[in-house]
């Protein structure tokens, strides 16, 4: 064998590794040996690296809502230009199901049946909500560095409760359409979405995500439940891989919000089963908007070729609770 075919060789089979590398970095669902984190050790290092613990003071309730200021509002309102509002939210599920082990429940109240009850579970894989910042505890503590023991009590959350919003949230949404991107329907259960990912919307959408917006990821998922119904959600979903924490940190994003629970799941990082909730959550400070239906939004933002809107967000105000059934708006 020559030194010529040798080094031919060795050069061919190095540009193909890089080549599978890079495919593997790119197509969603494909785990490589360089996604950090892959492990409960890395994952601690990641939430270190992105944590905003103390960024707005030792006392602060508001985490990265504080991102959206006065002018980030102005702007947000800018962008009505014909009044067009779409619901983000999903219509209860009454019914139980794979991915709705606790129904909604609505009774009507005789006599005259024209007082009613309604009954939720909202937490979970089917209805449509906001989570507060006291939702998610890691190492007995919540965000900010706040003792568990101190915050959560079974009369609700002394600290970090949903009622810290009872303001309302306006500010930049922008729908990142992924299955759109793929030139699919919806992604498959299973399916991980990198930065790459999101940077590649961008540039086919022509939006930049920047500080004090409001992300709203499509995977497909209620579309998909329609076509071939209900399955476990809490067991197979599409959604962000745990390393897009850091991009988003690094893009100031206030608010984040998916068609599922936002985490890819299985989660691909060892050792841990909601690792982007506890990212988001509890070392970054973001409110998690879960289970929107962003079927109607996707197909209104592709109609108008718009993909950023003005977003509202209004939950209801319980002192303490832990997050909120929501109706968020997008306003074109």
């Amino acid at each position: 064998m020559s030194l010529r075919f040798l080094v031919g060789a060795l050069t061919s089979l190095a540009l193909t590794t890089t080549a599978v590398a890079q495919r593997g970095a790119s197509e969603p669902g494909t785990a490589t040996a360089a996604r950090f984190p892959r492990n409960a050790t890395e994952f601690d290092d990641l939430f270190r690296q992105v944590s905003n613990w103390g960024r707005w003071g030792k006392d602060d309730q508001l985490g990265s809502a504080n991102l959206v200021t006065g002018v980030k509002r102005k702007q947000a309102t800018a962008l009505v230009k014909n009044g067009t509002t779409v619901s983000l939210a999903h219509n209860p599920l009454t019914e139980r199901s794979a991915d709705n082990p606790n129904p909604f429940e609505h009774t009507m109240n005789p006599p005259g049946f024209f007082l009613d009850t309604y009954k939720v579970f909202y937490h979970g894989y089917a209805h449509s909500h906001i989570d507060a910042l006291c939702h998610i505890l890691y190492k007995g503590l919540t965000y900010n560095g706040y003792p568990t023991a101190d915050v959560n009590t079974e009369k609700g959350c002394t600290r970090l409760g949903i009622e810290n919003l009872k303001g309302g949230v306006i500010t930049r949404g922008i729908l990142l359409d992924i299955p759109r991107l793929k030139n699919v329907a919806y992604l498959e259960p299973g399916t991980a979405v990198y930065a790459e990912d999101l940077e590649a919307w961008e540039k086919k959408a022509g939006v930049k995500v920047s500080s004090g917006d409001a992300i709203l990821l499509r995977t497909g998922r209620w579309l998909r439940r329609e076509k071939v119904g209900p399955w476990n959600v809490a067991q197979q979903a599409a959604g962000i891989h745990a390393s897009v924490a850091s991009w988003i940190k690094a893009r100031g994003v206030a608010f984040v919000g998916s068609d599922a629970a936002l985490d890819v799941t299985p989660s691909l990082v060892e050792g841990s089963n909601l690792p982007v909730h506890t990212l988001m959550i509890n070392a970054l400070g973001i409110n998690l908007l879960d289970n929107q239906d962003l079927e109607a939004l996707g197909e209104a933002s592709a109609r108008l070729n718009r993909w950023e809107f003005m977003l509202t967000i209004a939950p209801v105000p319980v002192t303490g609770g832990t997050g909120s059934p929501v109706n968020a708006l997008a306003t074109f």
